[in-house]
């Protein structure tokens, strides 16, 4: 029997539950007590498998602390398919960001390369790049695109890992079956969203690291550039880059 097609009302709804209950610091069967939901029946919403009544979304608002409204406002209208959806660029261009909003305002699924890496590894990307390099870490992410692909095209937004550009053959797999969008920033922009982040790696015992991050941006520039589009983060901002995000993808795939 043919399962039906995801409705990208519901996943768009399920991913801003998600991350409103995860921003609470709450499990599943945390918030599913609260509302007197069956844990099992939450996961299912979450995943955009649960079509929820109104009565009870309201009483998840509640527990969620956020108003009804703000759960369906500007929920997605379906789109044609428009296959895979990979947003490039550095650490703190806001692929984590602005893909998890972008999937939300079309009701896709959001994956990050970085995951599907860290999955396959068994390990956190830290300890990857320590104990077996940067080649075993392309490498790996070679793998784990040929499987993604394998495993069939969809319509999802994929966010890549910063230096996919510096592979060959992984960033021509990219460009061919993908439709790829450079999410460029300032230097100025980069530095400050990772330090956002409470990460200060980048400037341990590194007293010239901003101008490396400089050299580092002006090596890969080229190669971002490359990409089918380019969306301004600096120049947009957030709101600004999700509304022409959004306006990328729905022209592409005649919506």
């Amino acid at each position: 029997m043919t399962k039906p097609s995801p409705n990208p009302l519901l996943i768009a709804l399920g991913s801003r539950l998600r991350r409103q209950r995860m921003a609470l610091d709450l499990t599943q069967r945390d918030l599913a007590q609260r509302c007197g939901l069956s844990a099992r029946f939450l996961a299912d919403v979450e995943a955009g498998r649960g079509n929820i009544a109104l009565t009870r979304l309201a009483t998840l608002a509640l527990a969620l602390r956020v108003s009804l409204e703000s759960l369906v406002i500007d929920l997605p209208s379906p789109v044609a398919h428009c296959g895979v959806i990979a947003l490039l660029g550095m650490r703190g261009a806001g692929k984590s960001t602005l893909g998890g909003r972008l999937a939300d305002r079309l009701g896709l699924p959001f994956m990050e390369l970085d995951d599907l890496i860290e999955e396959a590894a068994g390990m956190a990307l830290r300890e990857v790049f320590t104990i077996h390099g940067q080649q075993y870490f392309a490498e790996l992410a070679r793998e784990c695109l040929d499987r993604f692909f394998v495993a069939g095209e969809r319509s999802v937004v994929l966010a890549t890992t910063g230096d996919i550009v510096g592979d060959k053959e992984s960033y021509e797999v990219l460009q061919r079956r993908t439709k790829t969008i450079w999410l460029a920033a300032s230097a100025e922009d980069h530095w400050q969203r990772v330090l956002d982040q409470g990460d200060y790696r980048p400037i341990s015992d590194r007293p010239n690291a901003f101008g490396e991050l400089q050299r580092l941006l002006a090596r890969r520039e080229p190669a971002y550039s490359l990409a089918q589009h380019k969306v301004d983060t600096s120049e947009l901002g957030l709101a600004g880059s999700v509304d022409a995000l959004v306006q990328i993808v729905a022209k592409g795939s005649g919506a």
